[in-house]
């Protein structure tokens, strides 16, 4: 029987398990963020940078380098 479904939830029906632990999680989270400026003030300066750098990847967008070749003669741009 292959692709023919037998029992179970409906397809699309949520799985209320999992709503229910996001739901706990993102409460957990949210205060935890509410209680971080304390809890930096708290830790040790070295540590405090350590858990900082940790978490920039989730505030701010990664950034790609880029390249290219620019000759002289066809420069728009005056760096004088």
């Amino acid at each position: 029987m292959v692709g023919k479904k037998t029992g179970g939830r409906v397809a699309g029906t949520p799985n209320k398990v999992t709503s229910e632990l996001r739901k706990t999680l993102k409460g957990v989270i949210a205060n935890q963020l509410e209680q971080l400026p304390g809890t930096l003030e708290a830790l040790p300066a070295r540590e405090r940078l350590e858990l900082v750098i940790r978490m920039l990847p989730y505030c701010l967008p990664k950034v790609d380098s880029i390249s290219g070749n620019y000759d002289s003669e066809n420069s728009f741009m005056d760096w004088s």
